[in-house]
């Protein structure tokens, strides 16, 4: 063991009060960082030069927050990460980096309308002032501190005389007095400044609005065209919820993507069996939570929902506030490094930045703070112990995948592994080792660039893009493809000639029928529309017959297309 690093060394201590006391504060950091890190992207953090710092600080995932912003604007973020990627890709001398993009829905939320003087404007409420909660558009565009407009129409019928309004994250607080046919007159109760387009929350009501309105449908597709690789689905109440979602995706192409469910309700968290059953993965989004149940049970959720979902091998992400000083000071305090250490030990797999890198003055120092804070986070974590838990909640008998991540994940603990290698398609294999949450990074590789970036949601998964493929096998089948684009013809002929497609729009090919929504849409031919498409050829030719020879399984159609990438270039 001498050979073994310390900080792979002091886990061995079978008993977590052993490994705490053995703790040293001069003691050498981890190599790699397991927690993953989100950075929501805006304003502050938008331009490239800012987010290749951002990447270089330790950045995995960028969150697009569709709450606020044009889709212009929205496309400008991702275009500028995407550059951002390229240039570090140079920068470093790799062909690929993953860095994921996640699209925040507005959700089934509700908000003020803009005031009178412009977005940035602000207006004083003060404490015991009157002020009326309008539902008139009239409103909509002209609120000032006598008058503001709040987007849910229904607020005047589920409301009461007495009921409570909290409107930014709970900073103003107003109480019912009476109520109008378009309108509410409330006292305010704590005032302050308010800003336009803030939260307005409504504490033990049964708000009756749908999981996805017309503008996250709208928002979604948007998404889907961008090849975004995650949602983060808010205020989502039940599992039903989460299903609409899905069967949007789904019916519109977006069916890789990813659904992280925000719980930020007193329902949702008493509903979060079926809400973990339904999404891919959790965000424990404190902030509305916070103010929807007392905020000293906000820890108790939190806890209870990451263990949960640690227990089921599901992500779950930990966001809000966690170093809200940094928008505005290059230091965070004290109780926000504890915030965001204890996040990681509580079982974390990513934590979150919001306003810190989207608006405040130190973006790249927030990264890297959450950056180094997760490092010495996570020397506290006991993994045997938590290893040892897990598999006890692991039914027995179990698949073969699970059983052989428990072999990987134990035989990593006993020899002080420095890293555990998956190859894997579909993510899986890498995703069930880093359920039972080895103390050692897991280095996974695949050929498929959306599920190497999706990767990044899961606690200890470094992944790898590795665009090499098989090429006796790749040209094989290429040839029984190419066979088929001969022998087939009419209403069920494969299209263009498979090779040389990388990069080409999909509508460009000359006699191939593509519907309207593809050519529409301007569908690049790249990695995952060329998976979809050899899977199921009826999402892109609809009516036809045609299977392709050969590539039944998955790997078979990973060598195909990176045969075919590879003739391209």
């Amino acid at each position: 063991m001498s050979n073994v690093p310390k900080y792979l060394r002091e886990s061995a201590s079978n008993i977590l009060l052993d490994h705490l006391s053995g703790l040293d504060i001069d003691s050498e950091i981890a190599f790699e960082r397991l927690t993953g890190i989100i950075c929501t992207i805006g304003p502050a953090s938008q331009n490239v030069e800012t987010l290749v710092e951002m990447i270089r600080s330790g950045m995995n995932i960028a969150r697009l927050n569709f709450s606020h912003g044009t889709y212009e604007f929205h496309q400008g973020l991702i275009d500028n990460v995407r550059k951002a990627v390229q240039i570090y890709c140079d920068e470093i001398g790799v062909k690929s980096w993953p860095i994921g993009i996640a699209l925040d829905t507005k959700g089934p939320e509700i908000r003020t309308g803009l005031l009178e003087d412009g977005p940035s404007a602000e207006v004083e409420l003060t404490k015991k002032q009157l002020v009326k909660i309008s539902v008139s558009e009239e409103y909509r565009t002209k609120g000032n501190s006598e008058v503001l407009f709040v987007d849910y129409k229904n607020i005047v019928n589920i409301l009461s005389v007495g009921s409570k309004i909290f409107i930014d994250d709970g900073l103003i607080s107003l109480h019912v007095n009476e109520k109008g046919e378009d309108y509410l007159i409330c006292e305010v109760e704590n005032g302050g400044m308010v800003g336009s387009n803030k939260g307005v929350n409504l504490p033990n009501s049964n708000v009756d609005l749908p999981p996805l309105s017309e503008k996250d449908k709208n928002d979604l597709l948007f998404g889907i065209d961008q090849g975004v690789d995650v949602v983060f689905a808010s205020f989502i109440r039940n599992g039903q919820g989460v299903e609409v979602i899905r069967n949007f995706l789904k019916a519109n192409g977006g069916d890789k993507i990813k659904i992280i469910s925000k719980i930020e309700n007193h329902e949702g968290v008493k509903k979060i069996d079926e809400i973990i059953e339904a999404s891919d993965g959790i965000m424990v989004a404190r902030g509305d939570l916070g103010i929807e149940i007392p905020p000293e049970k906000v820890v108790l959720a939190h806890k209870m929902m990451i263990a949960k979902c640690n227990i089921v091998g599901k992500p779950v992400i930990c966001a809000t506030h966690m170093l809200e000083s940094m928008v505005k000071k290059p230091r965070p305090t004290r109780a926000e490094v504890s915030d965001v250490a204890n996040a990681v030990l509580d079982g974390s797999d990513c934590v979150m930045l919001s306003g810190e890198t989207a608006k405040g003055d130190y973006p790249v120092e927030a990264v890297h703070m959450m950056h180094v804070i997760s490092l010495e986070a996570e020397a506290a974590i006991h993994s045997r112990s938590l290893f040892y838990e897990l598999n006890l909640k692991t039914p027995s008998p179990t698949d073969p995948t699970t059983a052989t991540a428990i072999s990987a994940v134990s035989a990593s603990l006993k020899v002080g592994a420095s890293a555990i290698i998956v190859i894997t398609t579909s993510g899986q294999s890498a995703h069930r080792v880093a359920k039972y949450r080895p103390r050692c990074p897991i280095i996974a590789i695949s050929r498929n660039q959306q599920i190497i970036r999706q990767c990044h949601l899961f606690r200890g998964i470094l992944p790898i893009y590795y665009p090499n493929v098989r090429k006796p096998n790749g040209l094989k089948i290429w040839m029984l493809a190419y066979n088929l684009v001969s022998n087939m013809g009419g209403s069920h002929k494969t299209g263009p000639n498979l090779s040389g497609l990388f990069g080409r729009k999909t509508g460009q090919a000359a006699g191939f029928e593509y519907t309207d929504a593809n050519i529409n849409k301007g569908i690049t031919w790249g990695h995952d529309t060329l998976f979809e498409y050899l899977e199921n050829p009826k999402k892109y030719i609809p009516g036809t017959k045609m299977v392709f020879v050969g590539l039944k399984k998955a790997q078979e159609r990973e060598d195909l297309i990176a045969y075919l990438e590879q003739a391209t270039k």
